[in-house]
């Protein structure tokens, strides 16, 4: 059995991606560490949905115990496309550092179950991390059980986040009145 890391970044993205890798074998650990989320509050929720789902399945949870916007914000101050590269490669290379730290064998991410995420990025930033950090790198796409992982998650009640969790995606959905709000940004001082 393939000890693996999972990047989590939700427990509704991760629910399809744990049941698929389990059906396969792998002895699965969860990884959290999304320094992009935005607000504080919107992390904390986040966060705590997937310490439930963790619990729910009987998932070890591997997480950093800190809000770090700054890391994300510091490389983040770019175009959408070069921002979100600078995302996905924050959260892949912490997450294959912290798999070969752990003495596991493998590492994979929850962002290739989201059909709104670039898949190809995701997967040569893992292989680039992976040549790094010299652990293998699993690059399924967990896109075919969308449908399935969205009853799922409806089904146990999990938190619903409706943007990918960065101030830019926050403020892209507003504009956009997608979530009911009109264009108005909350302020949340912490």
């Amino acid at each position: 059995m393939v000890k693996i890391l999972l990047h989590v970044c939700c427990a509704n993205c991760a629910i399809y991606p744990v049941k698929r890798l389990r059906e396969n074998n792998f002895d699965v650990s969860g990884f959290w560490y999304n320094p992009n989320i935005h607000p504080c509050i919107e992390h904390l929720l986040r966060f705590n949905s997937t310490v439930s789902f963790a619990n729910s399945q009987g998932l070890k949870l591997i997480h950093k115990d800190t809000y770090e916007p700054e890391n994300h914000l510091r490389m983040s101050i770019q175009s959408k496309e070069e921002r979100c590269y600078g995302c996905y490669r924050l959260r892949l290379y912490a997450t294959a550092e912290t798999a070969v730290e752990n003495h596991l064998e493998a590492f994979t991410t929850t962002l290739l179950f989201s059909k709104y995420q670039n898949f190809d990025s995701i997967v040569g930033i893992g292989y680039e991390a992976s040549e790094r950090y010299g652990i293998k790198f699993l690059a399924e796409d967990f896109r075919k059980g969308w449908d399935e992982g969205r009853r799922l998650s409806l089904e146990m009640g999990f938190y619903r986040q409706k943007y990918c969790g960065c101030v830019f995606s926050r403020k892209e959905i507003k504009k956009n009145n997608k979530d009911g709000v009109g264009g108005k940004c909350l302020i949340l001082v912490v």
